[in-house]
């Protein structure tokens, strides 16, 4: 005789109510958080050293930096605003339990803007809530204006493209529109800007979007929950 236990639980149920608290949490000293995901190689840590240029006289910025292995990516953005790095020991992606240590463990406990710089993957990200406000997916040129319609989890769960490495649009196959109507029919509320770190380019209109993200939020007004 054999006897079937059926156990109808979700055991990401503790995450994700961790991660929620952890929203709560920013959401009241006034820190929007903003998880930036791409595929490796696609700008990430480059986008924030802009970033952190532009918005040095308008805001505080801080980061956490997720990798597989090396602190290389930290130390790179170490000169530019306070870092804590997440090294993750081969898993490919973040977790809510690493991010809430990463962030007791910087310089600034209360930041304006907290980025979480994810892991390189189009992928695993796109199942776990970080306590993030804003969702960005970075999408290079280098890598094909196809990707939105490959990956579409990632990109219907994100507030924002980031289409990096403008510069070399003269020198590769990748349409903007496409891309752009690619994504927005899987996320038509998806705001888009177009960017280049070296030369910087699309910068200034994509920190005014995250400034007046923040904004919003300290009056009570949180980007929607996108899954």
């Amino acid at each position: 005789m054999s006897t079937t236990i059926v156990v109808n639980q979700d055991v990401r149920a503790e995450l994700r109510a961790r991660a929620a608290a952890f929203r709560q949490r920013m959401t009241a000293q006034g820190t929007l958080v903003v998880n930036l995901v791409s595929s490796p190689g696609a700008g990430k840590t480059s986008l924030l050293q802009q970033t952190a240029l532009a918005l040095r006289d308008r805001a505080k910025p801080a980061v956490l930096v997720g990798d597989l292995a090396t602190e290389r990516d930290a130390e790179r953005l170490a000169p530019y605003l306070p870092v804590a790095q997440l090294t993750t020991g081969g898993a490919c992606h973040l977790e809510i339990p690493l991010v809430e240590t990463g962030f007791d463990r910087l310089n600034e406990p209360r930041p304006d803007l907290l980025f979480i710089e994810n892991v390189g993957n189009l992928v695993c990200p796109a199942s776990h809530d970080l306590g993030e406000h804003l969702r960005v997916v970075l999408l290079s040129t280098t890598e094909g204006d196809d990707k939105p319609g490959k990956y579409p989890k990632m990109f219907r769960t994100s507030h924002a493209l980031v289409i990096t490495k403008s510069d070399l649009l003269p020198h590769v196959p990748f349409r903007v529109d496409a891309a752009r109507e690619d994504a927005r029919k899987i996320q038509p509320e998806l705001s888009l800007f177009v960017t280049s770190s070296y030369p910087a380019e699309g910068i200034a209109a994509w920190c005014d979007f995250l400034l007046e993200t923040l904004v919003r939020l300290r009056t009570g007004v949180l980007p929607p929950e996108r899954k």
